[in-house]
């Protein structure tokens, strides 16, 4: 669905986004997670032909982002990190408005999204709250049911209830077969939804994997209790295994391990085991290890 090649753009001397190889398949639900300033919005203004590259090149439904950007926004749904909108008009007229440029009837799929995320339709823009007026946006990017969705920072300003529905929202979407580029900073969010993630850091991709696989690069924590006191060394010394405490005269044994558990479940099996117990790693601590490291290119 999306494809660059060496996609790079510069505001002056200034990168914003460096050589970014990309590939986003049909079907599936991509993250680009990273901080304020990583090149985020710069990724998607340049593939939405907002902003022209420097270099590079890049597809999005197989049509050139420049020589074909005209189809490319009337097949995708867009929601801008920077939304701004006609405040003297209603949301009713400002979505019509949306859908007439597009040249196509969106009333019936405008009052079900409306309702579904409580928004009033007939108010100005300008009287609603930043959370509502982020609910006019996604009204707008999701009421033509496009192949496409490209949301930058779609749940700033809503409430932890609308936060959910927009989250099954985006199943239902993949559900039917359409694919989503969602831009976010908050990672529970992303951790949730997303089938893969690209982890952007000053202006270039560093990393791109299933939530699973980042995930399994965290440290898992691992409570072990024994019928019989073991010795903490013998744990302390096999691969993975970052860090040993023990409580209960030896008995139990609380372990920080990293990567694959194979090494500690051999170990344990030699023992009379009462009982074991895990706690899987969060990808916000792995997102904050690729931003703890210098700056260098390493």
């Amino acid at each position: 669905m999306i494809e660059t090649s060496g996609l790079t753009k510069y505001y002056g001397d200034t990168p914003g986004i460096v050589d970014l190889d990309l590939e986003i398949r049909k079907g599936e639900v991509f993250g680009f997670i990273g901080p304020n300033g990583a090149g985020k919005s710069t990724t998607i203004r340049t593939l939405l032909n907002f902003l022209f590259p420097t270099r590079g090149s890049g597809t999005i439904l197989g049509l050139d982002i420049i020589k074909g950007s005209l189809e490319i926004r009337t097949r995708t749904g867009y929601l801008p990190g920077d939304l701004s909108m006609y405040d003297t008009m209603t949301a009713r007229e400002f979505l019509t408005y949306f859908a007439h440029l597009r040249k196509v009837d969106t009333s019936v799929r405008m009052q079900e999204l409306a309702d579904r995320f409580e928004l009033d339709l007939d108010r100005k823009i300008k009287d609603y709250s930043t959370g509502n007026r982020q609910k006019v946006g996604i009204v707008n990017a999701f009421m033509p049911n496009p192949e496409l969705y490209i949301l930058d920072e779609p749940t700033a300003g809503l409430d932890p209830l609308m936060q959910q529905e927009f989250q099954e929202m985006i199943g239902e979407v993949r559900d039917e077969g359409s694919t989503v580029f969602l831009s976010s900073h908050i990672l529970p969010e992303v951790e949730r939804i997303a089938d893969r993630v690209g982890i952007v850091r000053l202006g270039r991709l560093i990393e791109v994997d299933t939530v699973e696989a980042f995930k399994a690069k965290a440290h898992r924590s691992v409570t072990i209790q024994f019928a019989t006191p073991v010795e903490a060394s013998v744990f302390a010394s096999l691969e993975g295994v970052a860090s040993v405490e023990t409580r209960n005269d030896g008995t139990v044994l609380s372990l920080t391990v990293r990567g694959s558990m194979d090494a500690v479940v051999k170990e344990a099996a030699r023992y009379d085991v009462v009982s074991v117990s895990t706690r899987s790693g969060e990808l916000e601590e792995v997102f904050l290890s690729y931003y703890s490291q210098d700056n260098d290119a390493s």
